[in-house]
């Protein structure tokens, strides 16, 4: 049987198949939608083209008059699709490719933004006394912890307004240094409307509680929502990376503000500074142990520099401050209760250090920012506060050491 033969039966079974569908009213009587009928008559109208388009090339392949290419000019041709592969911008679907002008811009403004940090800069080496200027790294990370711890305690002592005014900073900065580098790790979160969440759960908690906190999340969901319905480059995975920023810097750091609320002046500042002062006791016991006599890793994927050793030392650290605790007027709690909090809240500290850790290892960053020299960024320096947060309020809630006394 030769080619010819098959394409004449091939056309032969194509007519008798279009000539057993029958007519569209048959279709309509048989219960199909309009959507189905529209489907089937370009379906019916495509096959009759490509039926056409055979039988012409096969005429001319018998006649020899007319070439290949002149025919697939001059044969009917298929409807156009509504969005054509060819004229789509390069790169995957959901977030195209910039153009040439859009990257030799955002090239311009990231170089101009490195030139204004660089004056900065040099102007305040030029303007620092002499001593200052030849510090050791020792000594800037002296100074820079000594100037953050200074503001901590002010703020701590000063009232409820500048503790929350405080937390708000903190969870701006930490949320801002968050998205930017999940940005480095192919993620696209909305840091405006993330930011913007991580601040607003802190007043929120501090004058509404957890209703506070409920409200500001369900408004977050459906502002991110509402970002990803619209704005089609935005994907799943980039609304729950703003989401989690959010809850990680600023919905978790409410639980200082639950605890300064709850427990009276002037004693509500001096338990959070005690709390402060058991997160650093934590990580100071930890490093000077672990650098002398660590040997065993405890998480050597994650952070290879912290042993077994040092975390031991580290709960004992804050056992120490949280036996304190138990002694300030408005805490009511046993010495077994601080001593068994100190090592929970310590290992949930460890936790939250380690977290952060396993995000910058993600995003190939070492330090989160370089607000805080000697230290990295601000987020380095709280990511043990976050755990510490939220794990020392609802132990000091649940154990009844302490009245709710937010709505």
């Amino acid at each position: 049987m030769s080619a010819a033969d098959v394409k004449d039966g091939a056309l032969e079974r194509a007519d008798v198949d279009m000539s057993a569908v029958g007519s569209l009213e048959e279709l309509a009587n048989a219960g199909l939608t309009a959507r189905q009928m529209a489907a089937r008559r370009r379906l019916h109208q495509q096959t009759a083209i490509l039926i056409e388009q055979e039988k012409a090339r096969r005429c001319a392949e018998e006649a020899g008059e007319v070439c290949f290419a002149d025919l697939e000019e001059s044969a009917p041709r298929c409807p156009d699709l509504v969005l054509c592969p060819e004229d789509a911008p390069d790169g995957p679907p959901w977030r195209y490719d910039p153009t040439p002008h859009q990257r030799a811009k955002r090239a311009e403004k990231k170089e101009k933004r490195a030139n204004t940090r660089e004056r900065l800069k040099d102007s305040a080496i030029q303007k620092a006394p002499r001593k200052l200027k030849n510090a050791s790294d020792l000594q800037v990370r002296f100074r820079t912890g000594l100037v953050y711890t200074l503001v901590t305690i002010v703020c701590m002592l000063a009232g409820d307004y500048p503790t929350m005014a405080y937390f708000m900073v903190v969870a701006g900065i930490c949320s801002g240094e968050f998205f930017y580098m999940l940005r480095s790790d192919a993620k696209l979160p909305n840091e405006a409307l993330g930011i913007t969440g991580a601040v607003l759960y802190i007043p929120a908690m501090y004058f509404w509680g957890l209703a506070g906190a409920m409200v500001v999340t369900i408004a977050l969901l459906l502002a991110l929502l509402v970002w990803y319905v619209f704005w089609l480059k935005a994907r799943v995975q980039d609304v729950g990376v703003s989401f989690f920023g959010a809850a990680y810097t600023g919905l978790l750091l409410g639980g200082f503000v639950i605890i300064r609320k709850s427990v009276e002046d002037p004693w509500g500042g001096a338990v959070l500074l005690v709390l402060f002062l058991s997160v650093w006791a934590n990580d100071a016991f930890a490093y000077l142990v672990g650098s002398k006599i660590g040997r065993h890793k405890l998480a050597p994927r994650t952070s290879p520099k912290k042993s077994w050793e040092g975390f031991a030392a580290g709960l004992v650290g804050s056992c120490i401050f949280w036996v304190i605790l138990a002694f300030i007027p408005g805490i009511h709690m046993e010495i077994w209760m601080a001593v068994l909090f100190g090592a929970i809240c310590a290992m949930a500290e460890v936790l939250g250090d380690l977290a952060e850790s396993r995000i910058k290892r993600n995003s190939g960053f070492k330090d989160s920012g370089t607000m805080m020299p000697g230290h990295g960024g601000l987020l380095d320096r709280c990511d043990s506060l976050f755990m510490a947060s939220v794990t020392s309020a609802i132990l000091l809630l649940l154990g009844g050491c302490i009245p709710y006394g937010v709505i």
